[in-house]
């Protein structure tokens, strides 16, 4: 697993990509499962986990001959959410009162 913003991001500029972690998010899913959702081969949907593997957006685990995949939640919204409180002014007044409530010093605006 990477820890770059432009991994997540590379990540969900694909809409296939963006559709199984929409899938994922009631829960985990089967490869399989994942794949009998799309029209695409199944090695396809498979390079499609691998790139969402390695940006740390799913996990997966393997149950006997399956492989299930989950949604890494924590990992996509921190991603997110740290690219929008750069760029967008509520984000930033909201990212300046976190750190006031938990001691961190604020940023100072240009």
């Amino acid at each position: 697993m990477t820890d770059t913003a432009s991994d997540v991001f590379a990540a969900l500029a694909h809409p296939t990509r963006r559709q199984i972690l929409q899938d994922l998010k009631d829960g985990e899913l089967a490869a399989g499962e994942i794949a009998a959702r799309f029209q695409a081969t199944g090695p396809t949907i498979s390079r499609h986990l691998g790139v969402l593997r390695q940006a740390g957006l799913v996990t997966e685990r393997r149950d006997a001959n399956r492989i299930l995949y989950s949604l890494a939640g924590e990992r996509l919204a921190l991603s997110v959410g740290d690219f929008l409180s750069t760029v967008c002014p509520e984000q930033i007044v909201l990212r300046q009162v976190r750190k006031r409530s938990t001691g961190q010093p604020a940023e100072t605006q240009a």
